[in-house]
């Protein structure tokens, strides 16, 4: 499926907002609901994600087309690393390991915070270097 690429950015930046008030409360709750907005993009598609929703009901009527679109592949499997970095979170800050909370936390806004200023989606790059190591073994290279 191919998608308008400016929706995923603009998830960005309300997971960056989401992330950074988590850092500054340290609120596992917040941190918990990011995680299940990862995970209704990761699992369900980007059409599923609340963020989603928002662009394509708020912020796309307003945009000129897009001059191109992109393969929704890679923006759902950068969802899920940043479901495991959230639930990661999630769990440290419910057990007590306040450092690991954190920790995870801020990886994943780092990560939220290029895509969101930068355009540059460290997730998506992931996706495709492994599926470009998959397509060297299986070619045998």
């Amino acid at each position: 499926m191919q998608i308008d690429p400016r929706g995923p950015r603009f998830a960005a930046v309300l997971t960056s907002l989401v992330l950074a008030a988590v850092l500054i409360t340290g609120s596992e709750v917040l941190l918990a609901l990011q995680a299940a907005v990862f995970a209704l993009a990761a699992i369900g598609g980007l059409r599923l994600s609340p963020y989603g929703r928002l662009y394509r009901t708020f912020v796309r009527p307003r945009l000129a087309p897009p001059t191109e679109t992109e393969d929704e592949r890679p923006p759902r499997f950068a969802q899920g690393v940043g479901l495991v970095f959230a639930v990661v979170g999630t769990l440290g800050f419910l057990t007590g390991v306040t450092w690991l909370g954190l920790l995870a936390t801020a990886f994943a806004l780092a990560a939220a915070f290029l895509n969101a200023v930068f355009g540059y989606c460290l997730g998506c790059e992931m996706y495709l270097l492994i599926r470009r190591a998959q397509g060297r073994l299986d070619t045998g290279a």
